[in-house]
């Protein structure tokens, strides 16, 4: 995967994305010595471009958003499979570490940092950070089991019920929940303590944070400054 260049410069430079594209367009940034009006031209995090005769530099700390594709694990490295950072150039995936993690086959929105501080507000107990799953099941949702999801749990082999959940019905079979914890596969756990399986799991939002929907599997982009500053404000 490559970064378009007006993202590239939007992530680089105080520019929005409105003005990157005027800039690209008048001839003020070269790639790799080239003139490029193209602003959806995908260039890698490597490359050398410059505004103006001014080289340019992604940031020293990086925030990104990854639609993750079943298969891939959310770690830094793995002898089995591939990790979501062998889906990056490798100067951009350095020093990039998992803002949370999600299951060999579980898709969607993944968050990659190098901002200890930043991914530890996302995963934190203490900030109760919501995180919102599309959850495919193998049998209707029961209003009994919706209820007891609402309330709270008690998962196998544990002692403590999970925190309250959100959920809201998109069919019989599909369901978007929001739980506020991490515990270990814990969704799934969830609809099988209320006699329902989990056929398939996406995560779709992580706070105020929203997988864009014109990221296919595998594709990735900049966060941008509203979504950085969003944790804080929670």
């Amino acid at each position: 995967m490559q970064l378009r260049l007006d993202q590239f410069l939007a992530n680089c430079t105080e520019l929005s994305r409105k003005d990157a594209k005027r800039a690209i367009g008048a001839g003020a940034v070269t790639v790799d010595g080239v003139v490029c009006k193209s602003a959806n031209r995908k260039i890698p995090a490597d490359a050398r471009v410059t505004l103006e005769g001014e080289q340019l530099a992604l940031p020293g700390e990086r925030y990104l958003m990854m639609n993750k594709p079943a298969g891939v694990v959310s770690a830094t490295s793995d002898s089995e499979h591939p990790t979501a950072l062998d889906l990056l150039p490798a100067e951009l995936a350095r020093d990039l570490h998992m803002a949370g993690r999600l299951d060999l086959d579980t898709t969607g929105l993944l968050l990659l940092t190098t901002d200890g501080q930043w991914s530890h507000r996302i995963t934190s107990p203490r900030t109760d950070c919501p995180k919102t799953y599309r959850v495919s099941l193998s049998e209707p949702l029961t209003g009994v089991s919706e209820q007891a999801l609402v309330t709270g749990v008690e998962l196998r082999n544990e002692n403590r019920k999970t925190r309250p959940a959100t959920v809201r019905r998109v069919d019989d079979r599909v369901i978007e929940l929001t739980i506020s914890e991490g515990r270990y596969h814990q969704v799934k756990r969830m609809l099988a303590s209320v006699g329902n399986h989990v056929e398939a799991l996406h995560r779709i939002r992580v706070g105020a944070i929203v997988l864009d929907p014109a990221l296919s599997p595998g594709e990735y982009r900049p966060l941008t400054e509203q979504e950085i500053a969003s944790v804080w404000a929670g």
